[in-house]
């Protein structure tokens, strides 16, 4: 489908933006030697040796870790890129998380961090990227030599790609028309009370943002316990999340100045020209997101420039057999890999899934398409995989373009796919039907499979794994009581009334989960099972960090049926923040929303900024 027709609120723009030639065939070929060319079948013997030496020790040059790294992260644990898992949690970013070792999605920090674990990590890394090496270098040698010749060529011609994409990627910006803002501008509501709450929730912003300048200014988040810098290995050595993700928030709530500083460290300090690796779906969402509604909230042309600058820098994390892109990538060699604990090196749904719409602008910004050309490979992938039971699994692998484990999950994992669906749809302009049947299919699959009521009638959505339930419900999947009500609207004929209503069971389910802990703010998971009911009963599930996923849930349902219920437990989150949260440095996470007296993660998330505050607005 063309950029057009997914953004059809928008012209066409003008020119030809990239110059649309960054995906050009391969052009010719060379001729190869095959066995005939061999005299003796010695040499040929002898040869073959040669070649699996030869392979494998650049197997050994590449795909290895840099040896420095290896010596301070393993041998004296110091690099920040080797931290322990609580720096360096799996995302979408956020925006994933394993159920199984209890790792959260979008980086953010959970229980303490084990030493120990973090030892194992780093060895499971290196592992991981020494077998892959040999698995390359076993099956280079199976293949005929024009094969690799092939290879090679391909290679090359990605390479030069992304070359070119470097050189002239956001020189050439072709002139867009920019929508109107829509919705309620520069008014104020009638009722004194709602004035004042919407102040003091400035306030609370003010609050974040004024110590996240004086005491981290430039890093990527701050500690306000501790008064310092706070930078996840989520992205690299790029800085300034917070800035980025609280751009939008900023000029909706009118802080003008704030905003304005922010501009000028965008344009003066946001550099992606370094050796890093990072998250490809956190940076997209955090900071490629971030500067795409920047743009068209404040059409200042900066924001602009890097957004499709830093598109450009993660084309080569596409660069997979399938298409489906690697998890992590060095945005300076273009290397990808995926998260070692990732069911074999598996892509994750909720990360490669949740690129569509960023990718979709990107093209739209750039006048080029192969940023929609990427997300709708993924997008036609899916769509003609078979699904278990109509079910979207977690895991997929890049090389095979097949699932992996059949582990189906609507919160950490999962989450933001049937989100981004939906929301394509609805950025359509109603015109992308492929994005409407795909959610729909899903979410029926969904319901019948996955949702269920417990003894005392809260309605959850639980985990599948391999076709058994585990009657856990996380605190991002509270995200979908507001999607399925936002697409109630759209829903097969009969069937408004209904997803409304789901919608309003899952808001309430979640704010059980709030109202049962001592602080009235929820765990990160809680469970349905031995009696309980929406109660988080393992240690590494009862943490709370600064999370936007239920109040957003509230923010739709209030928009959509205006029950002034869903006002009323936002406010009550709201005062739980004030009262459990609130340290003089800024907001910070609590470890245990059930303990009596707080015990701080030290981390004010930048999604706080971007999303908590601004969906209680």
């Amino acid at each position: 489908m063309p950029v057009g027709g997914l953004l059809p609120l928008f012209n066409s723009p003008a020119g030809s933006g990239l110059g649309g030639g960054l995906g050009g065939g391969l052009g010719g070929g060379r001729k190869g030697s095959g066995p005939a060319a061999f005299r003796l079948t010695e040499k040929f013997v002898l040869l073959l040796v040669f070649s699996a030496f030869i392979t494998l020790c650049f197997g050994a040059i590449f795909f290895l870790p840099d040896s420095s790294k290896l010596l301070s992260g393993v041998l004296f644990n110091s690099s920040p890129a080797l931290q322990p898992p609580a720096d360096r949690k799996p995302g979408p970013g956020a925006r994933a998380e394993d159920a199984a070792d209890g790792r959260a999605r979008r980086g953010e920090e959970g229980a303490p961090g084990d030493p120990a674990a973090a030892l194992e990590d780093n060895l499971a890394r290196i592992r991981e990227n020494h077998e892959r090496a040999l698995r390359e270098a076993k099956e280079t040698l199976q293949k005929l030599p024009e094969e690799i010749q092939r290879d090679i060529l391909m290679e090359k011609e990605k390479v030069a790609q992304d070359q070119l994409s470097n050189r002239v990627g956001f020189k050439m910006l072709p002139p867009v028309d920019l929508a109107p803002l829509v919705g309620a501008i520069d008014g104020e509501p009638a009722d004194a009370a709602i004035r004042e709450k919407r102040e003091k929730i400035k306030e609370m912003m003010k609050h974040a943002w004024n110590n996240y300048k004086r005491y981290a200014w430039g890093k990527n988040e701050l500690k306000p316990v501790s008064k310092g810098g706070h930078s996840s290995s989520l992205f690299g050595n790029i800085q300034g999340a917070t800035i980025v993700d609280a751009l939008d928030t900023l000029f909706i709530m009118k802080m003008k100045d704030e905003f304005e500083e922010a501009k000028a460290w965008v344009d003066e300090n946001l550099n992606f020209n370094m050796n890093a690796e990072v998250s490809v779906f956190e940076v997209n969402i955090r900071f490629v997101g971030g500067l795409i509604s920047a743009y068209y909230l404040s059409g200042e042309e900066i924001f602009r420039k890097k957004a499709v600058e830093l598109g450009v820098k993660l084309l080569p994390a596409f660069h997979t057999p399938s298409g489906i892109p690697w998890a992590l990538l060095n945005i300076k060699s273009g290397i990808g890999r995926n998260w070692p604990w990732a069911s074999g090196g598996s892509s994750i749904l909720a990360e490669f899934g949740t690129l569509h719409l960023e990718f979709i602008h990107l093209s739209y910004l750039s006048g080029n398409p192969i940023f929609a050309d990427k997300v709708m490979n993924i997008r036609t992938i899916l769509n003609n995989l078979e699904k278990p039971q109509g079910l979207y699994p977690n895991y997929l692998n890049p090389n095979s373009g097949q699932w992996a484990q059949y582990h189906v999950s609507v919160g950490g994992l999962g989450d933001s796919f049937y989100e981004y669906l939906l929301k394509a749809w609805l950025m359509s302009d109603k015109t992308d039907l492929q994005a409407k049947k795909m959610y729909f299919d899903a979410i029926k699959a969904i319901e019948t499979h996955l949702i269920r009521k417990s003894r005392n009638g809260l309605t959850y959505i639980a985990e599948w794994k391999g076709g058994l339930l585990e009657h856990k419900m996380g605190h991002l999947t509270c995200f979908a009581g507001g999607m399925f009500a936002l697409g109630a609207d759209d829903a097969p004929e009969g069937l408004t009334q209904h997803y409304l209503q789901l919608g309003a069971e899952i808001a309430r389910t979640c704010h059980e989960s709030y109202n049962r802990t001592f602080v009235k703010l929820g765990p990160e998971a809680f469970r349905f099972d031995g009696g309980v009911e929406a109660i988080a009963t393992r240690q590494n599930e009862k943490y709370y960090i600064l999370r936007p996923e239920v109040v957003e849930t509230y923010m739709y349902m209030w928009r959509l049926t205006h029950d002034p219920k869903y006002r009323k437990w936002a406010w009550e989150a709201v005062e739980a923040l004030e009262k459990h949260c609130r340290v003089k440095g800024g907001y910070s996470g609590l470890r245990d929303v059930y303990f009596h007296k707080e015990s701080y993660d030290d981390v004010q998330q930048s999604f706080f900024l971007a999303e908590t505050l601004k969906r209680n607005k």
